[in-house]
């Protein structure tokens, strides 16, 4: 049998890959009925932890992916052909700011499921995000991006009891931060079902953006989806910066999309080193 894909001594053959291919469709979070496009193959030497609420507790490898997919989609200029027409013609055409301004955060609540070692498709990437995400940027200020950290991590350490609240942990690309478990969460106004508005900061301190100095005065183009654009869990501030930058936006591209394009085009659609484990973005202490 011919040997097709290989990462860190794992080989599987042609009867292993065509094994995979069995749903056309996958019926996403809100009910719609969406295609599978069969041909996307890829295969990992781990499995990327993202069941049993792994990337509301802390940094996971898979979270690590995720973002790193958003931040190149956007830092590559891919993003630029995925502007909606609007957009275009107000001059919106690709992310205004410099790489070393680009982050990328993802909510760990929107991941579901692990990403299996061995051979992967469509199927397992709409299991991991069951929700129809597209990408967004959201401009905001050195100040904000830190309150927004610091409201989505309110819920930690995460218990049974703040299972729901721990959805809003943000994982990341392009930054790193520490969370002080030592320090209360300062609530504010409440927010949603299970979140309040920081009324203080002092949890979490962003340790640097791209390796350099963070600056709160700074702005900083943050690569998102949809839902946090709008505000979901925590998101307050996302909304609000948002509304405050006029160039911020929701742009045509579906997330599972651009996840499997950087599978494919930067990873060669074989996940090996180094998301064998998580890669220290993020310090819980």
């Amino acid at each position: 049998m011919k040997r097709l894909l290989s990462v860190t001594g794992l080989v599987l053959t042609l009867c292993q890959i065509l094994s995979l291919a069995s749903a056309a469709t996958f019926t996403d979070a809100h009910g719609n009925v969406i295609e599978l496009d069969e041909t996307l193959q890829a295969v990992s030497a781990f499995t990327l932890p993202g069941a049993d609420n792994a990337a509301r507790k802390g940094e996971t490898s898979l979270g690590d992916l995720w973002t790193d997919a958003l931040l190149w989609f956007a830092a590559s200029h891919s993003i630029d052909t995925a502007f909606e027409e609007d957009d275009v013609t107000a001059g919106i055409t690709s992310v205004d700011a410099e790489e070393d301004h680009i982050v990328a955060l993802w909510n760990g609540g929107n991941i579901r499921a692990d990403l299996p070692e061995g051979v992967f498709g469509a199927e397992q990437l709409a299991e991991i995000l069951p929700y129809p995400n597209k990408v967004a940027v959201v401009y905001m200020t050195g100040a904000q991006l830190l309150e927004a950290l610091e409201a989505a991590s309110q819920g930690l350490p995460f218990t049974e009891d703040t299972a729901d609240a721990c959805a809003s942990f943000m994982q990341v690309a392009g930054l790193t931060y520490s969370v002080d478990l030592t320090r209360a969460y300062d609530r504010g106004e409440e927010y949603g079902k299970h979140w309040f508005k920081a009324a203080s900061l002092g949890r979490v301190t962003i340790q640097d953006v791209h390796g350099k100095p963070f600056h709160p005065d700074d702005l900083y183009a943050v690569i998102t989806s949809n839902a946090n654009f709008n505000g979901m869990d925590s998101s307050y501030m996302f909304q609000q910066a948002a509304e405050e930058h006029e160039k911020s936006t929701i742009t045509t591209a579906v997330v599972r999309d651009v996840v499997w394009e950087y599978i494919a085009t930067v990873l060669n659609n074989q996940i090996g080193e180094p998301y064998g484990e998580a890669q220290g973005r993020i310090q819980i202490r």
